[in-house]
């Protein structure tokens, strides 16, 4: 009988499969479809060697990924940097672990209105996508130039909020005079002839915007050997994309846009961008201030950025990997 029981077992186990000798530790992503956050979206094809299934969700707007958090279908994301300080204002559950693009914002005018300065923009609409880095980056170059805004009428500038995918197409129709829009799609409307470069609005307090990396607090607190490996994952993908411009060109026009864009486009797209890893809590808490003080992301209180930045494990990983 015992050996009947035994030859039996042994049968069993040649039809079943051998056990891996280890899963893959799933990580879902939020992404957006941006130029510059094509590093983020290479994770997920460079993920194996890190032990990582890192599974991708690109979301039509920023704002959609963090309630998508809070459902628990996300660990990490992509974000700009005021969509994230907004969320945790409203009591969202993450923390800022890494930058990932810097950059990545122009100001466009129509082709025909030949217009130089911000001052012209009065008595003129602009278009921007709400929540967005383009957002806080055109109020503040209003600002700078002494024009005050609204999106009704009655300021000197009447704001048109409106997705990045209809910004070009709003300028092309004259239903906007000048959009702040992101990259490639302000290359896209320059290189087609819609638009033309007012300036990149990088020269107010801001600065050049970084977009972040956000990790909800679960993954980083109750999972921290996971958490460590998605950064070193994070920073190797992003180092091969610094070192290989030219794979980080085919990945982007032709995984993430499907040859929706040009060489042309991708590369005064990313003229004006750049991959990276690092963020500082500073340029967090004076995007924070600008938000605060302009209003944007409607914060009753805003958060500390010393109370939510947490780049230890960028910092390990980068030491890990030997990158500076």
């Amino acid at each position: 009988m015992a050996r009947l029981l035994a030859t039996a077992l042994a049968f069993l186990t040649l039809l079943s499969p051998p056990a891996p000798a280890h899963a893959d530790e799933v990580v879902k992503l939020g992404n957006l479809k941006f130029a510059h956050y094509g590093a983020v979206s290479f994770m997920k094809d460079h993920c194996k060697k890190f032990g990582l299934d890192v599974q991708e969700t690109v979301f039509p707007k920023g704002i959609d990924i963090f309630p998508a958090i809070v459902k628990g279908e996300i660990d990490i994301a992509a974000s700009a940097a005021d969509a994230a300080i907004a969320n945790r204002a409203g009591g969202g559950q993450v923390f800022v672990v890494a930058g990932f693009a810097k950059g990545g914002a122009r100001l466009v005018s129509r082709a025909d209105l030949k217009l130089e300065k911000v001052a012209q923009l009065k008595g003129k609409k602009v278009g921007v996508a709400r929540g967005g880095a383009q957002e806080l980056l055109l109020l503040a170059e209003l600002a700078k130039a002494g024009l005050t805004w609204s999106d009704k009428e009655g300021k000197d500038v009447q704001l048109v909020y409106l997705p990045f995918a209809d910004l070009n197409q709003a300028l092309l129709q004259k239903q906007i005079d000048a959009m702040c829009q992101s990259e490639p799609q302000s290359s896209q409307a320059i290189n087609k002839g819609i638009g033309v470069e007012m300036l990149k609005p990088y020269d107010t307090p801001m600065g050049e915007p970084v977009r972040v990396m956000v990790m909800t607090e679960k993954m980083y607190r109750e999972k921290p050997a996971v958490a460590a490996k998605v950064l070193e994952c994070f920073v190797d993908a992003t180092r091969y994309f610094q070192q290989n411009p030219a794979v980080a060109e085919k990945y982007v026009r032709e995984q993430m846009f499907k040859g929706q864009i040009s060489t042309e486009d991708y590369n005064d797209a990313m003229s004006n961008a750049a991959f990276t890893y690092d963020v500082s809590v500073e340029h967090i808490q004076i995007t924070t201030d600008f938000m605060a003080k302009y209003g944007v992301g409607k914060m009753t209180s805003a958060p500390r950025a010393t109370d939510w930045v947490r780049l230890d494990l960028l910092q390990a990983a980068k030491a890990k990997l030997g990158v500076k």
